[in-house]
């Protein structure tokens, strides 16, 4: 597994920086991030030899396996290895290795489960020992068995006819077809939404203790039931960005290849997406299909948006400024600052497409929605461009972002809507600082009202 550099060619970093980008600047990011996993998965066979860790051996020799592997069926090693949780595992087990804390499974033993994974889809002979992390084994992008005997050793047999786990207290047969279900064997589930010949094709990822490692609000298994609701849902949410917004929905197919599940606040939705998993969006249970696409808008940006940071710096190291952000309660860094700004980007480029296919009330709504966060994410680019944070590459970068949201100064939007944006974002800004102060910095006190 060879690792290089790379870099994003100028139009590319251009287009992202305008907000989108499209199809060919999502595969070049995804590119980036495969040679990201490929070198953290480097990182931490060196580092556990290095440190002569008691592990290290056996993730050496999944290492080999994984490579052996490679040499004969690339596409399947490239599917394990592309799995955003085999990043998330990889990060948080290089940082154990250097003495941070770390979550159950985040250590170099787990090499095994990817190897295992690599071989069971391309049906390689092998027989392998893998580390069970109560009483189950996640193989990451297939599923996982639970075993009997709970800790105890585990060995996986693998064949060109099929694939078994076997322990001290039994065994589980991994279905020739992964993808099936069987006794002791939980696949993840996949969706596949199609309209008008465009096609999304998600895993449900619900199993793997590293889908979304930050986030402390992860949704048990799913039940049949709810794995049917998230197939009928994304199917309505991805006809609508097809119908409505078809350049984003070919960046969202050509990036996002997992759901994560979260459990839902009160009367509330959310969603999330973390540099860690690249391809990951987590969801809660939305009431409906606009919102789900929206959040979906919103998640890719910030996708996008951590996968060309993991390439080029555009924020300086942190001077502990803190600054005002439109959509949330408390002071942001300089990097939170453009990670919020590139998402209400997209989410102003969403509603500036949206607010033309409602009618009644909800179009009153979303000509609102449109005017708020188009201004709010131009505050906040101001905020950026005047903060002295910026790397040169990041001050271009950011001034990209200014000029769509400037383009997009003269839309026309109702006068009523108008001055229920501008009411609710002069209410968040006077909650903001009686929340936080009136000590704000000079950049705030010229741009935050």
């Amino acid at each position: 597994m060879n690792v290089s550099s790379y870099r994003l060619p100028d139009d590319v970093f251009s287009a992202l920086a305008a907000g989108g980008g499209g199809v060919r600047a999502v595969r070049h990011l995804a590119v980036a991030q495969y040679s990201k996993h490929v070198l953290l998965l480097r990182g931490v066979v060196d580092a556990a030899e290095t440190l002569g860790h008691p592990q290290a051996a056996h993730a050496r020799r999944a290492y080999d396996l994984l490579a052996t592997i490679q040499e004969r069926a690339p596409g399947d090693v490239d599917a394990v290895i592309r799995h955003p949780a085999v990043g998330a595992w990889a990060w948080r087990t290089l940082r154990a290795l250097h003495g941070e804390a770390a979550i159950a499974g985040a250590e170099p033993g787990r090499f095994a489960a990817l190897a295992a994974a690599a071989a069971i889809r391309s049906r390689t002979p092998c027989t392998l020992d893998v580390p069970v992390t109560h009483g189950a084994i996640s193989f990451p992008s297939l599923g996982m068995a639970t075993l009997p005997g709970r800790d105890s050793p585990a060995v996986l047999q693998c064949a060109a006819d099929g694939a078994a786990v076997f322990t001290t207290g039994g065994r589980v047969d991994v279905p020739r077809d992964p993808s099936e279900s069987g006794p002791g064997w939980r696949p993840l589930p996949r969706i596949v939404a199609e309209a008008s010949e465009m096609t999304i094709r998600l895993l449900i990822d619900d199993l793997d203790p590293f889908r979304m490692p930050a986030s402390a609000n992860t949704a048990p298994r799913l039940t049949a039931e709810d794995i049917d609701w998230w197939r009928e849902s994304l199917s309505e949410a991805w006809t609508l960005l097809v119908r409505y917004h078809p350049v984003a929905a070919e960046e969202i197919a050509a990036t996002i290849r997992v759901l994560t599940p979260l459990t839902s606040p009160p009367n509330s939705q959310v969603g999330a997406s973390s540099r860690e998993t690249f391809g990951t969006v987590a969801l809660s249970g939305p009431p409906d299909a606009r919102s789900i696409a929206l959040t979906l808008c919103h998640e890719v940006q910030h996708a996008k948006l951590g996968a060309v940071i993991d390439i080029v710096a555009l924020t300086r190291p942190d001077d502990g400024r803190r600054w005002y952000a439109p959509w949330r309660d408390d002071r942001r860094p300089i990097g939170g600052l453009l990670q919020g700004s590139y998402a209400f980007l997209g989410v102003s480029s969403f509603w500036h497409r949206q607010r033309w296919h409602e009618d009644g009330a909800a179009a009153l709504t979303a000509h609102s929605e449109f005017f708020r966060w188009r201004a709010a994410a131009q505050l906040a680019v101001a905020s950026l461009l005047s903060g002295g944070q910026l790397t040169p590459t990041g001050e271009q970068f950011v001034a990209g972002m200014a000029r769509t949201l400037r383009g997009w100064e003269g839309e026309p939007v109702p006068p009523e809507a108008r001055m229920i944006a501008q009411q609710d974002a002069e209410q968040h800004l006077a909650s903001w600082r009686l929340r936080n102060g009136d000590s704000a910095t000079p950049s705030e006190r010229e741009h935050g009202g």
